[in-house]
């Protein structure tokens, strides 16, 4: 088991310059993690889906610098200087530098965009710390070509949760763990591992965006997290994700589908109960919100169609639902959810296979 000490990087060359580009998705988590201890380790494990289409792609020129005391980078977001993101890529570089001690001799330039809306709920921190811990993983295997496939993402996935905690979910494709489960061999605190006993129900599922509210959220995930360090009920909860995380891992083995969706949904709304009950409380859901979750009630019911919801720290609904129903779900959305939508705006997306280099 690889531990924090192995991924220190001890042995390495220099290069003059070189330039990378990695896209990495973003992910939606079906056992939710809220809620961490020092150093982004979560408070309890987490499973998502690494999503397809909603993605980070992130470009990095390297060039060497003459003086290396100071972090050097411009970061572009777009195509345009972004100021307000400098100071996250800066505290990003001071965490992993003790792992990637060559990042001051190089100077950096970022470019970095979206496919989908920013600080919507969508999870663009997580794909967008992947997509930066793939390339300076680039760099780490270009000064270093010794280290190995395995090493690479699992040190890439160990880097961007030092990011952005759900990030070491963007890394892998499929279905990815993250956090320390008894039942779950190889998992770790430390970085996302791919769980790949899935059943044929569940491959290629797809995830339907709703785009509920494309603001940014009034309360950050990091606010959100830190409030669960006196939360009355937030025992229970880590309990909980255990139980919910051994009983999912059974599900996606076996296809049940019945049982996935009782579990997905549950963690949807245990996620916002926590925030609803903590110390400062706030709400991320919007009024649309809700007609939303009744409307799918309204039709699973009505047509013992399998098509469920899940939500992240945000107003937006991940629709989800096997491929199989695809037609019958996606004239529902159109026909009855896309109307609560922000300018009728939702996104297509399903299971895709994690970061790839461009």
């Amino acid at each position: 088991m690889l531990t924090e000490k192995d991924f220190i990087a001890t042995s390495y060359s220099s290069i003059e310059s070189a330039n990378f580009e990695w896209s990495a998705p973003s992910n939606i988590a079906l056992v939710k993690y809220w809620g961490k201890k020092e150093n982004q380790i979560p408070a309890n494990p987490s499973i998502s889906f690494t999503l397809n289409n909603c993605k980070t792609i992130t470009k990095l020129d390297v060039v060497k610098q003459l003086e290396n005391n100071s972090f050097s980078f411009d970061l572009l977001f777009e195509g345009k200087p972004k100021e307000d993101f400098k100071p996250k890529i800066q505290k990003f570089f001071e965490r992993i530098e003790k792992y990637c001690p060559f990042l001051k001799e190089y100077h950096f330039k970022i470019d970095t965009q979206n496919t989908f809306p920013h600080s919507s709920g969508i999870a663009s921190s997580a794909s967008g710390m992947a997509a930066l811990a793939m390339n300076i993983m680039s760099l780490e295997k270009a000064i270093n070509p010794t280290i190995t496939d395995d090493y690479f993402y699992s040190k890439a996935s160990f880097l961007a949760r030092l990011g952005s905690g759900s990030a070491c979910r963007s890394v892998q494709g499929g279905v990815v763990v993250w956090g320390n489960h008894a039942e779950i061999n190889g998992s770790s605190d430390l970085f996302g591992v791919e769980f790949s006993e899935i059943h044929f129900n569940f491959k290629n599922y797809q995830d339907t965006i709703l785009l509920v509210d494309k603001g940014e959220k009034q309360v950050s995930s990091t606010l959100g997290h830190d409030l669960m360090h006196h939360h009355p009920y937030a025992e229970r909860r880590f309990a909980q994700a255990h139980e919910n995380l051994s009983s999912i891992k059974t599900i996606l083995s076996t296809g049940n589908i019945a049982e996935f969706i009782k579990i997905v949904e549950s963690e949807a709304l245990t996620l916002h109960a926590m925030m609803m009950t903590s110390m400062p409380y706030f709400i991320l859901m919007k009024p649309n919100t809700l007609e939303i979750i009744n409307k799918i009630w309204k039709f699973r019911n009505e047509t013992q169609i399998p098509v469920c919801f899940t939500l992240d720290a945000g107003a937006n609904v991940h629709v989800l639902y096997p491929e199989n129903v695809s037609e019958k779900a996606l004239q529902f959305i159109k026909d009855e959810l896309v109307g609560y939508c922000q300018n009728g705006q939702y996104i297509c997306d399903q299971i895709g296979i994690g970061a790839k280099s461009n």
